[in-house]
């Protein structure tokens, strides 16, 4: 096989993407499960056509094919060794809804999400709805017969799709539903399921959760002989998805949550089948330990307060209006033989909890301890009545093993998802035994492998455990009715690989921190921290509605390559050596961490906490130690160092940044894009103000002593920001110094990867600001970025040195400070578009921001994502499109719609970007607080100078 010539063939075959570069083949290795199958060629498709055409050239060359949608599978289902069709970059139309039937035809590539959006127009939803639901697509869906949490008021995928128009492994496209017509367009199909009758109705389809294995139960005459259904939850081993019509459901009216707590995780699935009577929209379990992850991860504002037990069940209640809902709650807690309970009508709260929920196989990748934890065992279900039992004798088989996990899942169908601690790094044959005796647990209680997920590479193996020989031989046979030749996804299901072949991270080499970062979190070991992506794909999901900022340039590009986890998978591959050169300094590192904004938003949105801000630094950091450095991390690397040069300088570079011609010039000398604009100096920077007459001398007694830190942008761009500062601290009362200039957080060396210089900055900076902290005093940063160095990335550069732990927990944001004082800011009301900066969002929140604005009375709106030029990255050359890109999805279109109010940036980047790009202005929370200080008319009278600033 040439994979050369087959390339050829599919570029000139298809219109959409065909891509065999070592870098795309990387990104593609793996989904969200432990496996690691390189494909030699993917393919983005544009159309169906395209699709028929990439099927008949793999055929002739005996290339496999396996259709992706999200990559979210965790069980291995979308990973394959020759073509890999990724149907989410284009083929994700929906095209069209039939309200008054009830149903919506869509290209296998849309967002369940988005299906959601544009159905609920008219008030309705598609019925089941993994936790994924912001990544995962239809194709994807039917796939693995995805159900979720309200698969047990709306049933599985299966029990919703219509129609599927389908492409058979000989080539043929077929529409396929039910009944005699769909199964005679098969042949051979009828004669089978005559053939097959005795054992589909006895091995198949015995509980609602029984999605391992092939739902043959869909072909018997007395359920319709609808095959559309037994194509559901075929992995993609039948044949490839074209075009689905699916139905949907009624938007629930009003639902309430009903959280019980019980001893533990097994009483809580005793009380289950006693709920079911009450028709609960949704039932679903949570471990208390992983509701303590989160609180660990995310802060105690994270989650609500949840009832007394070690084990929840959350439970959604329906009802015609809140009211109705919150009784029928009510009337089903009677029943709970709950210890403790909590009620909470439709709205933040209930919203809060359910994303723990939604978080679960992200958050469950660590266990209680901090240890990774795998799929493999994800998704076991058996019968609801014997859930309780179940979970007692897997957690003594856990015990038997030494492994552990925190169990989740859709309880009210016996579906239980727990990640397990199965030491991969050094021995996979734990996770054998483990997987082996498990399987034989699920078989006694009548269960299945696997509730919603499939089977894939984890579990077809242990098919054999749950079903009989002849099952056996019916699924194949079903199978080579479509794909005779077994082109598709082989290895899965029918004729599977050994489920510990293909391991992904037993092969990673084992790569220690050195001379960068600590890698604290991951015990100083990469290979572990890289291995923190286990696929879960929040990072292509448009989250700005809800608040995230992850992440940008895919958000603008689309493309796998632009996401986190396209970006681990790379350095995965790295590790793992055979595509990817065992070296930071590969092409394929570097191509894929190009368009890194280094947000650090990947640290707070993903569950999985993986910070790939800090993964490119040390990249570059790797790269380029003892090397020429690309011009801008001279340039714009070292900017603070410049601004202090140029000084007194600032007004004559004004002039000369005024002519076109120069500013280009200038701009292309410092590695930067010409169209980008050049700082305007002030007349003079902060501390040549300060220094001649500004804030000095002793400062009146105080509770409140804090050392105002002005860092090199503040002082050398935006004077006025300390200058705010000071007023509104002298307002509240505050004995304010000063940190003089100097104390540099490093943070352009850092995203520069100069870390060995950002270093001996940050120690330079201890030098200053600890005998301050020393001597009781809170650091108040006002550049967001800064601030977050040394709430972060200060303690992974120093982390032997006690002066940054002290330092680091010592410094705030002012607004962190002033909400945590007695102080009543002054009224405002003023109508404020907040651009967060994303190092303030990802390290310190921007909770308290808010709170603040809103104490002032001040009407806020918050444009979530990244303005797009985060730092050194939109200035760079290579960069400016993408940049401007992220800014109109995001900042400008804010600003657009929303002439009429101000806009707050705290960060100089951020500032930087909306003037660069809207002409507009942009305020520091500080101005604005001052500003409202000033216009109170009896400011004067209550701020009596309670003290002054001393450098």
């Amino acid at each position: 096989m040439n994979i050369d010539q087959i390339v050829e063939e599919l570029t000139a075959a298809i219109a959409g993407i065909v891509d065999s570069s070592t870098r795309r083949r990387a990104e593609y290795s793996t989904d969200a499960s432990n496996y690691r199958v390189v494909p030699q060629v993917v393919v983005m498709p544009k159309t169906a056509d395209d699709v028929v055409e990439a099927v008949r050239i793999a055929r002739r060359h005996g290339l496999a094919v396996t259709g992706r949608g999200a990559g979210t599978s965790c069980a291995g289902n979308a990973v394959g060794p020759g073509l890999v069709l990724d149907f989410s970059r284009f083929m994700n139309r929906i095209i069209s809804i039939d309200p008054e039937n009830r149903t919506a035809v869509v290209q296998p590539g849309v967002v369940l999400s988005d299906l959601q959006r544009a159905a609920a127009v008219h008030g309705l939803r598609f019925g089941p709805d993994p936790s994924t639901a912001t990544r995962c697509t239809i194709g994807g869906m039917i796939g693995n017969n995805a159900c979720g949490p309200h698969g047990l008021s709306y049933g599985r995928t299966a029990d919703n799709v219509h129609r599927l128009r389908w492409l058979t492994g000989s080539g043929h496209v077929v529409e396929l539903g039910a009944g005699k017509d769909a199964t005679a367009r098969i042949p051979g199909l009828d004669e089978f399921i005559t053939a097959n009758l005795e054992v589909l109705r006895l091995e198949f389809g015995r509980f609602g959760r029984q999605i391992s294995g092939y739902s043959l139960e869909h072909l018997l005459p007395e359920n319709g002989a609808n095959l559309a259904a037994a194509l559901t939850g075929t992995e993609g081993t039948c044949g490839i998805i074209l075009e689905a019509e699916v139905r949907l459901v009624p938007l629930a009216a009003a639902p309430a949550l009903a959280v019980l707590g019980y001893p533990d995780m097994p009483a809580a699935a005793d009380a289950v089948p006693g709920l079911l009577p009450h028709r609960p929209l949704a039932l679903e379990g949570l471990d208390a330990q992983l509701v303590d992850v989160v609180r660990n991860a995310k802060g105690e504002h994270a989650v609500p307060t949840m009832p007394a037990g070690n084990g929840w069940l959350m439970v959604e209640v329906g009802g015609a209006t809140s009211e109705e809902a919150v009784a029928a709650a009510e009337r089903m807690v009677l029943d709970a033989g709950a210890i403790d309970s909590l009620i909470l009508p439709a709205g933040p709260e209930a919203t809060r909890l359910w994303q723990i929920r939604a978080d679960g196989a992200g958050l469950a990748g660590r266990t209680a301890a901090g240890t990774q934890a795998w799929p493999g065992w994800e998704d076991s279900a058996v019968p609801p009545e014997h859930l309780g039992d179940y979970l007692r004798d897997l957690e003594l088989l856990m015990a038997r093993e030494n492994v552990s996990g925190l169990a989740y899942g859709h309880f009210g169908d016996g579906c239980v998802h727990v990640r397990i601690d199965f030491p991969l790094d050094d021995n996979a044959g734990v996770m054998r035994r483990f997987l082996t005796a498990a399987a034989e647990l699920v078989a006694k209680y009548g269960g299945s492998l696997s509730g919603e997920h499939g089977d894939g590479r984890a579990r077809g193996e242990l098919l054999k455990t749950m079903y009989s020989p002849r099952a056996l031989a019916a699924m194949a046979g079903f199978k080579a009715l479509f794909d005779l030749q077994d082109i598709f996804n082989p290895g899965v299901i029918i004729n599977p690989d050994p489920f510990d072949a293909h391991l992904r991270r037993p092969h990673a080499g084992n790569l220690l921190a050195s001379d960068g970062f600590a890698f604290a979190h991951d015990g100083g070991n990469i290979t572990n921290a890289v291995h923190r992506c286990v696929g879960v794909g929040k990072c292509r999901a448009d989250l700005r509605e809800e608040g995230g900022f992850m992440c940008p340039s895919y958000l603008a590009t689309k493309d796998e390559k632009d996401t986190t986890r396209g970006r681990a998978r790379v350095l995965q591959e790295m590790l793992n050596g055979g595509v990817v050169d065992m070296s930071w300094k590969s092409p394929e590192v570097h191509e894929a961490l190009d368009l890194c904004l280094s947000c650090k938003a990947c640290a707070s949105d993903c569950p999985t906490g993986i910070d790939m801000a800090m993964y490119k630094s040390e990249a570059l950091h790797q790269s380029y130690k003892g090397r020429l450095r690309p011009l801008s991390h001279y340039t714009l690397g070292r900017l603070p160092a410049w601004l202090g040069l140029i000084g007194p300088l600032g007004p004559l570079v004004n002039k000369v940044a005024s002519v076109g011609i120069l500013r280009r010039t200038m701009l292309r000398l410092a590695g930067a894009d010409p169209r980008r604009s050049l700082p305007t100096f002030p007349k003079a920077p902060f501390h040549a103000l300060a220094g001649a007459g500004g804030p000095a001398g002793h400062a009146a007694s105080s509770a409140h002593r804090v050392l105002l830190w002005v860092d090199s942008f503040s002082d050398a761009l935006s004077p006025d920001v300390p200058l705010a500062a000071i007023k509104v601290l002298q307002a509240a009362g505050c004995d304010i110094e000063i940190a003089g200039p100097g104390a540099c957080c490093g943070l352009t060396l850092i995203s520069t990867g100069q870390l060995t210089a950002a270093k001996a900055a940050l120690r330079k900076t201890l030098d200053v600001l600890h005998p301050h902290v020393a001597d009781g005093r809170t650091v108040i940063g006002l550049e967001p970025s800064c601030t977050a160095v040394l709430r972060s990335d200060l303690l992974e550069l120093l982390p032997d040195d006690d002066r940054a732990r002290q330092v680091s927990a010592r410094t705030r944001t002012v607004a962190e400070f002033l909400t945590s004082i007695n102080w009543a800011p002054p009224a405002s009301g003023e109508l404020v578009l907040a651009q967060p900066h994303c190092h303030h969002n990802a390290v310190m929140g921007y909770q308290k921001d808010l709170e603040l604005l809103t104490s002032m009375g001040c009407d806020v709106e918050v444009s979530n994502g990244c303005c797009g030029l985060a730092g050194n990255f939109g200035m760079e050359k290579g960069h400016y499109e993408i940049s401007v890109a992220i800014a109109e999805q995001g900042i400008l279109g804010k600003v657009a719609a929303s002439p009429d109010r101000g806009i707050l940036a705290d960060g100089f980047s951020c500032r930087t970007q909306v003037a660069d790009l809207s002409g507009r202005d942009s305020r520091h929370i500080v101005q604005i607080i001052a500003e409202a200080l000033d216009s109170s008319a009896d400011y004067a009278r209550k701020n009596a100078a309670p003290g002054a600033a001393r450098l």
